[in-house]
């Protein structure tokens, strides 16, 4: 475990070096940030009652995900895999006393970990700045607060594992731009509009699958618009489709190494 904690804390401290990519990250947030809101807005001027969500609510799960954007996101983070298996240099990974599934997945987390902690701090000091109600506000109580900062974690994760499943179906498809597989798991996911904005009976159909253990978990906890049992029973979701799809990647992995042929070698 010492070699891959190594590998993530260099992975780390070298996506810190990327200032200039965060502050147009932290622009490019804010600006969506604030036509997604505005754009909500409108709806909910013109029929309240239709919601499925308090206006509140769907604003602090609109700025929370943007805050935590990089943590959620699911396109551009494997690009460096998918490059590695399409250009043949997999079989320099594959020379290394490091299992490459360990490897790849510590090192997705901590460029997630890394490009967040430089654009969070400050997308949230100034969300918590603005004027009611495109304020965000805090968690209505300590226990919601909690659940969240354990669930976000697990999201990550989930996000990251899902990542590497769609990179390894490279070994089968040689592509580099597998985007219908990220689109449509952005949208299920809640990336796009939140789950509860579904229609029915689709909207219980997407709280099942594993896209909805992703973002949509912990900006619903964060937010209040799950609260209690559901936010228990939200997270051992989220634990369940973790281990499902860490075991179904490293099944991948073994399967397509045992395939794979480098060129010349």
């Amino acid at each position: 475990m010492k070699q891959y904690i190594s590998l993530f804390r260099i992975r780390f401290v070298n996506g810190l070096q990327y200032r200039a990519a965060a502050f147009a990250g932290l622009v490019t947030q804010f600006a969506w940030g604030f036509m997604e809101i505005l754009a909500f807005s409108a709806f909910y001027h013109a029929d309240p009652a239709a919601s499925p969500m308090e206006f509140q609510h769907l604003v602090s799960y609109i700025w929370i995900q943007q805050a935590f954007l990089a943590i959620f996101v699911l396109w551009g983070v494997n690009s460096e895999s998918v490059d590695t298996i399409v250009s043949g240099n997999i079989a320099y990974d594959l020379a290394r006393p490091m299992n490459i599934y360990n490897r790849w997945f510590f090192e997705m987390v901590a460029n997630r970990v890394s490009k967040a902690v430089l654009r969070c701090g400050a997308i949230l000091i100034v969300a918590f700045m603005l004027p009611h109600p495109f304020r965000i506000t805090l968690p209505s109580n300590l226990f919601q607060f909690l659940m969240f900062v354990v669930s976000i974690p697990i999201a990550m994760f989930i996000a990251t594992a899902y990542c590497l499943i769609d990179a390894i179906s490279t070994f089968y498809t040689m592509s580099r731009n597998n985007a219908i597989f990220i689109i449509l798991a952005n949208f299920l996911a809640g990336g796009y509009v939140p789950i509860p904005f579904f229609p029915e009976p689709f909207r219980k159909i997407a709280e099942f699958l594993p896209f909805a253990a992703m973002q949509n978990m912990p900006l619903r906890i964060y937010s209040g618009n799950i609260s209690g049992k559901e936010v228990i029973a939200g997270i051992g979701l989220q634990i369940f489709w973790l281990v499902i799809l860490v075991i179904l990647g490293k099944l991948l992995m073994n399967h397509s190494l045992k395939r794979v042929i480098s060129q010349g070698g």
